[in-house]
């Protein structure tokens, strides 16, 4: 069974447009996406690590009131 790995930023913004994310926007300080009335902060480190991606895999599941599954992450790739 494949296990949570680390993903580039790039690969990251990919997969949040195919849920339905638009943007890449600038802030004060940090990027972000959005979907319909949420605001997802892009960290700027080139890799999230793979409790990174978790924390924020957590805020897009509840934007879009339902959970990424691995299987589903692995899909959108």
């Amino acid at each position: 069974m494949p296990n949570w790995s680390p993903c580039k930023r790039q690969d990251f913004i990919r997969r949040m447009r195919q849920l339905g994310f638009e943007g890449v926007y600038s802030g004060s300080k940090h990027q972000f996406m959005v979907i319909g009335q949420h605001r997802l902060t892009l960290p700027s480190n080139s890799e999230y690590t793979v409790p990174q991606l978790r924390m924020m895999l957590r805020e897009v599941n509840a934007m879009i009131g339902r959970e990424i599954t691995l299987e589903e992450w692995s899909r959108l790739s």
